[in-house]
């Protein structure tokens, strides 16, 4: 019996001595994205403690000279902390810098990597900001990837300038798989300008037409999420036509539309307006409108039937709210995704004043 006790009471030690020993990274490689000569760049690296006991870090070394660290020497149990490393930025081209980690959270040291390209031509953007979030200002609160293929990788940029009187590292929260999101630089100091740079993975997307999310501007990392400080992203991604090559594409639907643009600018006094779109088949196979969806609120659409056949018609019927407009921080469009090869993506603009 003693020595069943003595058995289990070593295995208990075991696995206490695993599990004050484990530290964990968020990303081990962080890639920063472009930024210019002479001109600094941080990656921040997030960890957390998840041993039983209070972690030392022993030493942070960088595998050279150009790179400066920034570390806690001590950091208690269970709590997150970060690393950064700058890089100088002194040598054009594409970089990749390494820092070596040793703590007593890790038998063995483990290694961070930020990875980059200064380039020579990099300038502050020199546009407006007329998005205003707290210190930080923005020239767009929206974007969109529009007339994606699967497979393709577009990126779309934000601008910001610290107008506040402390450093931050702004970034992005709330990123779905599909998106990603690189500030470069890292640290923005005051009066200064950085790059927010959205990259879409579009072989994530799940669905055809339109995918929409909201992620969440931050001024520092841990920020709380403000509902004021949202990104509106859209996306468009465009359906696999191959079935329709050039030996078969005579048999194809054609799609005639009565109208792209659609005058909502005049309510007449009233609360709701209505128009309506006519969907003609011009080709000699069904024409299928697979997807229908919207920009934005403050409109209702119905369709009479999806399927059209050769020679046929159907109606698009459209209902607009005049105070929901009126909101409205992008341009309304109705989003239809058809079969037709030449029309496989058709939006309809809602004009108003």
């Amino acid at each position: 019996m003693k020595k069943i006790l003595l058995i289990l009471f070593t295995i208990h030690c075991s696995l206490f001595t695993v599990n004050a020993q484990r530290l964990t990274v968020k990303n081990t490689t962080i890639d920063v994205g472009a930024t210019g000569y002479e001109q600094p760049v941080t990656a921040t690296f997030e960890l957390r403690n998840k041993g039983l006991r209070r972690l030392v870090i022993e030493s942070v070394k960088p595998d050279c000279g150009c790179t400066k660290i920034e570390y806690p020497k001590e950091v208690g149990m269970g709590e997150k902390f970060i690393i950064r490393m700058t890089y100088d930025a002194r040598q054009l081209g594409h970089f990749q810098k390494m820092c070596q980690v040793k703590s007593n959270g890790t038998k063995k040291p483990f290694y961070l990597t930020m990875k980059g390209v200064v380039k020579k031509d990099m300038r502050d953007y020199s546009g407006e900001y007329p998005v205003a979030m707290g210190d930080l200002l923005l020239d767009t609160d929206a974007i969109e990837f529009d007339d994606v293929n699967k497979g393709d990788v577009p990126e779309a940029e934000i601008h910001i300038f610290n107008n506040g009187k402390k450093a931050m590292h702004p970034n992005l929260m709330h990123l779905p798989p599909y998106l990603q999101a690189i500030t470069s630089p890292d640290l923005l100091l005051p009066g200064r300008t950085a790059t927010i740079t959205v990259k879409l993975l579009s072989e994530k997307l799940r669905d055809y037409g339109l995918t929409k999310t909201m992620l969440y501007v931050a001024h520092n990392p841990g920020d709380k999420v403000r509902q004021d400080y949202g990104i509106d992203v859209a996306t468009v991604l465009l359906p696999d036509m191959k079935q329709f090559q050039k030996s078969n594409k005579e048999m194809a639907p054609v799609l005639n539309i009565s109208e792209t643009d659609v005058d909502f600018t005049d309510f007449g006094g009233k609360l709701k307006k209505t128009a309506t779109v006519t969907l003609r088949n011009d080709g000699k196979s069904t024409l299928k409108i697979t997807s229908l969806q919207l920009f934005t609120a403050g409109l209702k659409v119905t369709l009479s039937k999806s399927q059209i056949q050769p020679g046929q018609s159907t109606h698009l019927k459209i209902t607009g709210t005049a105070v929901e407009l009126q909101k409205l921080r992008t341009r309304p469009r109705i989003l239809m995704i058809t079969n037709d090869p030449d029309h496989a993506k058709v939006v309809v603009n809602i004009k108003l004043k």
